[in-house]
């Protein structure tokens, strides 16, 4: 897997048309709108946002976030994804994508693409 244990920031912030995450002041909102969200939410957010795109094992984000190893059996993780999902609202699925059996990824948001009718050109 391409997840890697130094997770350097890239840039200090993500932001497309509904969510923003501020990495030097670990703040978040979704549709301009700051997001009340628990430090672990938070921490967790932060982690799948900044590697969007790759599937991070379920065991990387229990060590990174809580500092839990994989003999520890818990379902802390699913609770916090889970509210993060609420908190996200509408665009949860399109956010947070479960890898079942293996971890989560975090999917930028994409606009649905206007279809456009070529066929009326006159």
């Amino acid at each position: 897997m391409a997840f890697t244990q130094s997770m350097a920031v890239q840039s200090e912030r993500y932001k497309d048309s509904h969510l923003e995450v501020d990495f030097s002041h670990s703040a978040a909102a979704l549709d301009s709108r700051r997001m009340v969200l628990t430090r672990k939410e938070y921490e967790l957010l932060a982690l799948l946002v900044q590697n969007a795109g790759e599937i991070i094992p379920r065991e990387a984000l229990l060590w990174r976030v809580w500092g839990y190893s994989n003999q520890i059996r818990t379902r802390t993780l699913d609770v916090h994804i889970r509210r993060l999902r609420k908190k996200l609202g509408d665009y949860s699925s399109q956010y947070i994508e479960t890898i079942f059996g293996i971890g989560y990824r975090f999917q930028p948001f994409r606009a649905p693409r206007a279809f456009q009718d070529f066929t009326a050109v006159a």
